[in-house]
């Protein structure tokens, strides 16, 4: 089995001259027999801050047996989380973007320097995906990416909810229209266990395109994180693995422009986050794959929204799981030509070869799952724009709105927490177009998530009404006539750095237009007066990932 595995771990537990360091593994419970076996570092995301994380030493530990059974000998290591759901609307919500970045840094440095031979990443909230998806393509050793699951819907007066609901609640209360007893009442059940936003939110969202980038294990990303399946997932997913150093299948025979293309589709086909969009932009550059928005809004022409999921639909990730799961809507996707069927998985079968027992069609016994003739939305939710405001690219959720077009007058914000304040002071009105600048991956830094004003204005009743535009993020969980990823962003002198108050705005989705009505010459006046402004944070974290980062509109990378 040694042979065969060709193990990059035999330069720390192999001869006679390694004896110092197989002294230091017969520390940690290596015996004789075991410096011929793979070492398989366990990526460990467990934290007891947060319900997303909260739940995953369970897994960890199955995974661990399982891959002690299977012939490998399992190393655990952990790595930092950032849970945005409660950093949301702080200078936290800052270091969110930046924890992708921490994540991939952190894994890559483990794994790599103690030679394994292997990596599994038992993750939970938004950016432990992305950011385990990056370190694994870096090194391109086998790996596989184990969701530590969603969490159960709560309930308040019979009504389902999920986090998004408490942010909502705050503008409805705010606006008179919710009692007391309802505001607090909705903040006590929101989250009732352990697990990920129930929505198709950022974690579902991520979660279930790994699945379709063949990284993850059919079936296992909708899965609730307290319930014995998914420890199950995890040990199913450690003996694959094992399997996978077997046969040499690394990230980067899998993570190719067809699966790719494959987990973009699914995002659409599902409904799910912007975030989407900036993180597959993201792990395309780590495996050296060519990938950009053009690709997003060309596969987001050609693929209808099937799923009936939050934000801007009815139904959570448990109930998507119970209707057949991401392998009925990839099958769904197989059987119209919209999906790559020849792309490898993780289990060294093609998709199309893993798919093959599921039916063509949903089941008639739900409706989470649209009919393929039948969609919520004949095209796709996450719409390119362009136009003199984003010349690099911007990305709309369009779904959910019954006109995605506005025009209004600019009402002009260079920081999330200024136009939060505007909105509780009732200082936005109908047809207004927010404007929230500086809070791009460079001018925040770190290009945090505006659910705190999103949430606020559907609360208000302003949802359908009001436009708003950001160099910043949007939450999985925001709907309305939003638009984020403006690029270029207001600090590296984008055009959004020289809107001006009561200036004519133009988002048209139908068209993908982000336009300021300001003539030319009155644009270019503007830039010659423009400065930029002094960095935010000149140390640290914060500066070091201001200094290295990329624009929106190439995945806001570091490296």
């Amino acid at each position: 089995m040694a042979d065969a595995l060709n193990k990059r771990s035999r330069t720390i537990t192999g001869g006679m001259e390694r004896s110092p360091n197989r002294a230091m593994l017969r520390a940690v419970g290596f015996g004789d027999t075991d410096f011929d076996k793979p070492i398989v570092g366990v990526a460990n995301g467990h934290s007891t801050m947060n319900p997303c994380n909260a739940g995953i030493q369970p897994l960890a530990d199955r995974a661990c047996t399982a891959l002690s059974q299977s012939g490998a000998m399992p190393q655990t290591f952990g790595f930092p989380t950032v849970t945005d759901g409660i950093s949301m609307g702080t200078e936290g919500m800052k270091f969110s973007l930046i924890s992708r970045e921490v994540i991939a840094d952190a894994i890559e440095t483990a794994v790599s320097s103690q030679c394994m031979d292997g990596v599994l990443v038992v993750g939970g909230c938004d950016k432990n995906m992305p950011g385990a998806m990056i370190g694994m393509l870096r090194m391109n050793i086998p790996g596989v990416f184990v969701y530590a699951g969603t969490i159960k819907p709560g309930t308040w007066k019979g009504v389902p909810l999920t986090v998004v609901s408490s942010f909502e609640a705050v503008g409805t209360f705010r606006a008179g229209n919710m009692s007391e007893e309802d505001f607090i009442g909705i903040e006590k059940n929101a989250c009732p266990s352990v697990g990920a936003c129930g929505g198709m939110f950022t974690a579902n969202t991520m979660s279930s395109s790994f699945e379709a980038l063949g990284m993850s294990l059919l079936g296992s990303s909708q899965m609730a994180s307290p319930d014995p399946e998914k420890a199950d997932s995890a040990a199913d997913s450690a003996r694959v693995l094992v399997e996978a150093i077997k046969k040499d299948i690394k990230p980067r025979d899998i993570v190719t422009r067809k699966a790719i293309e494959n987990a973009m589709t699914l995002v659409m086909a599902t409904g799910g986050s912007t975030n989407a969009v900036l993180h597959f932009l993201a792990i395309a550059h780590a495996a050296q794959v060519e990938f950009s928005l053009d690709d997003v809004e060309t596969i987001r022409q050609r693929t209808p929204v099937i799923c009936d999921l939050k934000p801007s639909g009815k139904y959570v990730a448990v109930d998507l799981h119970r209707a057949g799961g991401v392998p009925q809507v990839l099958k769904m996707l197989l059987v119209n030509g919209l999906l790559h069927g020849d792309a490898l998985t993780i289990t060294g079968e093609t998709m199309a070869e893993a798919l093959a027992s599921v039916p063509d069609a949903p089941r008639a016994d739900q409706d989470v799952i649209r009919p393929f003739d039948q969609p919520m939305y004949a095209q796709g939710h996450l719409a390119v724009l362009k136009g003199n405001l984003a010349p690099e690219g911007s990305v709309a959720k369009i779904t959910g709105l019954k006109n995605p077009v506005i025009t209004g007058p600019a009402k002009v914000f260079n920081s999330e927490d200024e136009c939060m304040a505007a909105i509780l002071d009732d200082r936005i009105v109908a047809g207004d177009i927010v404007v929230i600048r500086y809070e791009g991956p460079k001018g925040g830094p770190g290009m945090r998530e505006m659910l705190a004003p999103t949430s606020a204005l559907i609360g208000k009743g302003l949802g359908e009404s009001v436009g708003l535009l950001t160099d910043g993020r949007f939450s999985g969980g925001t709907w309305g006539m939003v638009v984020g990823h403006v690029a270029p962003e207001a600090y590296d002198g984008g055009t959004i750095a020289l809107i001006e108050e009561g200036d004519s705005v133009t988002i048209d989705a139908h068209q993908r237009l982000l336009q300021l009505n300001v003539a030319d010459e009155v644009i270019a006046a503007r830039r010659a007066k423009w400065v930029q402004p002094a960095p935010r944070y000149t140390r640290g974290v914060l500066a070091k990932f201001m200094k290295n980062v990329s624009s929106a509109s190439k995945g806001a990378v570091t490296d």
